[in-house]
């Protein structure tokens, strides 16, 4: 009955109205459902992901009660551009120089991470899989790294940029493997955990009734609660918030605007939007340094707002799978998941023993979470673990994530063209071929612990 008030065939501005109004709704009813149900607390399922179960259950492409546009499906790309917009002008300026002497073992692992699961699951996809169901596409490979080590995210930017290449059910195969990743991460990783410390392999023994209440119900009490960022303007001349959502978006609008004039002059080249908008990010962020006005964008206030569109991406982009791209690729999908799993598993606590002096379950059930979920779920493995974070696995990995984010820029913009122009198996030997490098790099650079002791107590 209320859809039946609502005109869904033509697209308006109350479209958009509605769809926000709906999404938000949900927001809030997945965010009761984290405070009141215990399981849900327990696996550490975020309030966006379930406005996403909830929206495509009860939306279009579920029983049709909530009347959302179709155009639901087009946001998410839209906010992978302010995404990662936000994520360039909240970066910190640290020199190269200074990452290398600090975290150098942590890049590589962090690194080699990214590039194996990127090049074994192409390969996979590639030879494996087309030899099993030949009909398939060639990149389906690459959609377990688009949603493992991506996240809902790289499943929205990839996907429009196969969308654009006639390959229309990527978006909906990427939030799939996106949306299970993310239960694989909270439910591996539990298990993980269990596993570890009956071995005596964590350094900081913590269960999941040791954690604190905010944790797993995420309601910060008064004495606990922080400040969402410092205002860097006075609201009688322009409010804080709108200060730096501006930048964001002029960010986003001229990441778009670049994308357009390089498809304009190149017509075989389309650079996906988010690489653009981190691009201008950056490049309106260095402006700011020469001329002293980048010192009023609050880092914490700007990472808040690119949050803030990250619940909604994820919200839109889960609620808008198709299912019927899900059911038809049923069988191959789990085929898929399946030796995901086994890659990261492999990967994750083999070569995080060895690049790793100290606290190597830490290091190594963060990476977990990251490469399978989000990099939020790799923080709420790593809380129970280490609830004070004394192993100081976060602050490694925040240094050592600074090389590791054009790599994987360029990967995520480069994937979708290669396939397109037949350099998919060239990308993906290149992958492999870097992560050996990387390998032998660290030996060299005597980062490779051959026989790896217990954490430090």
């Amino acid at each position: 009955m209320f859809g039946s008030l609502i005109d869904t065939s033509v697209f308006t501005p109350w479209s958009f109205f509605t769809d926000m109004g709906l999404i938000f709704a949900l927001l809030l009813v997945g965010k009761l459902i984290r405070v009141k149900i215990k399981l849900v607390q327990q696996l550490f399922i975020p309030p966006s992901l379930i406005a996403g179960i909830l929206g495509l259950a009860f939306g279009p492409n579920g029983l049709g009660w909530l009347p959302f546009s179709n155009n639901l499906g087009a946001y998410a790309s839209v906010m992978i551009a302010l995404v990662f917009a936000s994520l360039a002008l909240s970066s910190p300026n640290v020199k190269m120089k200074e990452v290398a002497s600090k975290v150098g073992p942590m890049w590589v692992f962090s690194q080699i991470g990214m590039l194996i699961q990127w090049g074994l699951a192409g390969l996979f996809g590639l030879f494996a899989m087309k030899m099993i169901w030949p009909s398939l596409n060639d990149a389906f490979g690459v959609m377990l790294s688009t949603g493992f080590y991506g996240g809902h995210g790289t499943a929205a930017a990839i996907g429009t940029a196969f969308n654009n290449l006639g390959w229309d059910e990527a978006t909906s195969l990427g939030m799939t493997t996106a949306t299970v990743g993310v239960i694989c991460a909270v439910l591996g990783g539990l298990v993980l955990i269990k596993i570890a410390t009956k071995r005596n392999q964590t350094s900081f023994v913590a269960d999941f009734k040791d954690l604190p209440d905010e944790l797993r119900h995420g309601l910060l009490p008064q004495e606990k609660r922080d400040s969402v960022g410092n205002a860097t303007t006075s609201s009688i001349s322009i409010e804080a918030l709108t200060f730096h959502i501006g930048f964001v978006f002029v960010a986003a609008f001229v990441g778009y605007v670049l994308s357009l004039l390089v498809k304009h002059w190149y017509p075989g080249l389309e650079l996906p939007v988010f690489s653009c908008a981190f691009v201008a990010g950056l490049l309106i962020k260095g402006i700011g340094n020469k001329c002293r006005y980048s010192e009023y964008i609050d880092a914490n206030l700007t990472q808040r707002v690119g949050s803030f569109f990250t619940d909604l991406l994820v919200a839109c982009g889960v609620a808008a799978i198709n299912l019927g791209v899900v059911v038809k690729y049923a069988l191959p999908l789990v085929v898929l998941i399946i030796f995901g799993i086994i890659i990261v598993l492999g990967v994750t606590f083999y070569f995080g023993r060895h690049l790793s002096k100290t606290y190597w379950f830490e290091r190594s059930i963060f990476a977990w979470g990251w490469w399978t979920g989000t990099m939020a779920m790799g923080i709420a493995l790593i809380r129970i673990v280490d609830p004070k974070m004394q192993s100081k696995a976060m602050d490694d990995y925040a240094l050592a994530y600074l090389p590791v984010a054009p790599i994987e820029i360029l990967l995520i913009t480069f994937v979708p063209i290669a396939f397109a122009a037949g350099w998919s198996l060239w990308l993906m030997l290149a992958c492999l071929a870097l992560s050996a490098i990387l390998l032998i790099f660290a030996w060299r650079m005597g980062w490779w612990v051959k026989s790896p002791s217990k954490s430090v107590k």
